[in-house]
């Protein structure tokens, strides 16, 4: 159970992105601080207890297949955005498929959300493989426009060379759930107190017939 005004929070995270961008290790460092650099193509669920301002918080971690075929793609998103609160759209600096795949994941992510009619769903762009930037073919402004494009957070990191980078994408995440329950239980509220009024005016209006 999820408690906004006390000290526990649970969250459900989607990390996805094509094969060989590090997405399986930028969750292990996160996880175990260590870094291992070579996983086949797995799919797996990791549970976590983080502290983060105070809260003791559960992360439930889905390392998720990718897809090259998008209406297959498709028809898993529906339930990755059923079952999760946020997602980590993960690729590489070093290959440019990689970073245009996130693009389309984003816009087929938000697609569903709106077909299933969820409120904003948090989401974080993450650049990975920094330590390889001799080798890089998509710059870090690209990754920014794009985040901003799309309303999302971005980072650029080196699951390889740096834990602490890799630890503020997840408490970024987290920090951008935490906000959006806030704002969807305001939203409620709101909404609430209009449907309570209009019933009292329709009531009026009835009255006075």
């Amino acid at each position: 159970m999820t408690r906004l005004n006390g000290q526990r929070m649970d969250a459900n995270v989607v990390v996805l992105g094509t094969d060989n961008v590090g997405k399986s290790a930028l969750i292990v460092r996160f996880l175990t601080r260590r870094f291992i650099g070579e996983y086949g193509d797995i799919e797996f669920l990791y549970t976590h207890n983080v502290v983060v301002d105070g809260r003791v918080q559960t992360l439930n971690i889905w390392d998720a297949p990718y897809s090259q075929d998008l209406s297959s793609e498709s028809l898993m998103c529906e339930k990755r955005v059923q079952w999760a609160d946020g997602f980590v759209l993960v690729y590489s600096i070093c290959d440019r498929s990689s970073f245009n795949a996130v693009s389309r994941l984003i816009q087929i992510i938000k697609s569903t959300k709106d077909f299933l009619g969820f409120e904003k769903m948090p989401i974080i762009i993450v650049g990975n493989k920094r330590d390889l930037h001799h080798r890089r073919t998509v710059l870090s402004e690209e990754g920014r426009l794009l985040a901003l494009s799309a309303d999302c957070q971005f980072y650029e990191v080196s699951a390889a060379e740096n834990y602490h980078s890799v630890l503020m994408v997840f408490h970024g995440l987290m920090d951008r759930i935490r906000e959006s329950r806030v704002s969807v239980k305001k939203l409620a509220g709101i909404k609430g107190i209009v449907k309570s009024m209009s019933a009292v005016f329709t009531r009026r209006r009835t009255d006075s017939l």
